[in-house]
């Protein structure tokens, strides 16, 4: 692995609704800050150095957050932290497009399993922490292996196009399957 040096600034990313943040995932956050001192994170008020933090706005769903100027805030980001209890889902896939890996914690409950499910289906179930250690563990190893953070986001966007995440002709087939076995069953009733 290569280590970063003091004068290297990289940067984490949280890119969901405040809402998602919740004081759980903030400390967390908190820990992995403390455990990698050249990361960047919206965390100021809690004792982090004002260097360290930029405050982007929220951008709720309209033309302009699907749009470029959206997107191209991924090009600023080496890793980003996947929420918790409530996973993204949208933002989650936003950031793997745009090649930038995402550390989630898979939770016991469905909302917190989502991150699991897209990084399991990419191959990449080694992104996903089962425990709060874990998460901080896998982010930071992932910030201190340039080759891996560089694979990865060469490799991001190809590994999307050819998964199940993107195959609509796919979900069709089986969401017009379960409707038909649902009809049947409904008939047979």
């Amino acid at each position: 692995m290569t280590a970063l040096t003091p004068q290297q600034a990289f940067e984490l990313a949280v890119q969901h609704h405040r809402a998602g943040r919740l004081a759980e995932a903030e400390a967390l956050y908190r820990r992995l800050l403390a455990a990698e001192p050249n990361s960047a994170d919206a965390l100021q008020r809690h004792g982090i150095a004002p260097a360290r933090c930029e405050f982007l706005a929220y951008e709720p769903s309209s033309p302009k957050r699907t749009g470029p100027h959206f997107l191209q805030r991924y090009a600023q980001v080496d890793i980003a932290l996947d929420t918790f209890p409530y996973n993204g889902m949208t933002t989650t896939c936003d950031a793997l497009w745009m090649g930038v890996p995402v550390v989630s914690l898979a939770g016991g409950i469905p909302v917190s399993r989502g991150g699991l499910s897209i990084l399991s289906n990419l191959g990449l179930p080694e992104l996903v922490a089962q425990a709060e250690g874990g998460y901080v563990d896998i982010a930071t190893r992932l910030a201190h292996d340039l080759p891996r953070l560089a694979e990865l986001r060469r490799t991001l966007r190809s590994r999307m196009e050819a998964s199940v995440l993107m195959d609509a002709p796919r979900f069709a087939r089986h969401l017009e399957a379960a409707y038909r076995a649902m009809w049947r069953h409904g008939c047979e009733s």
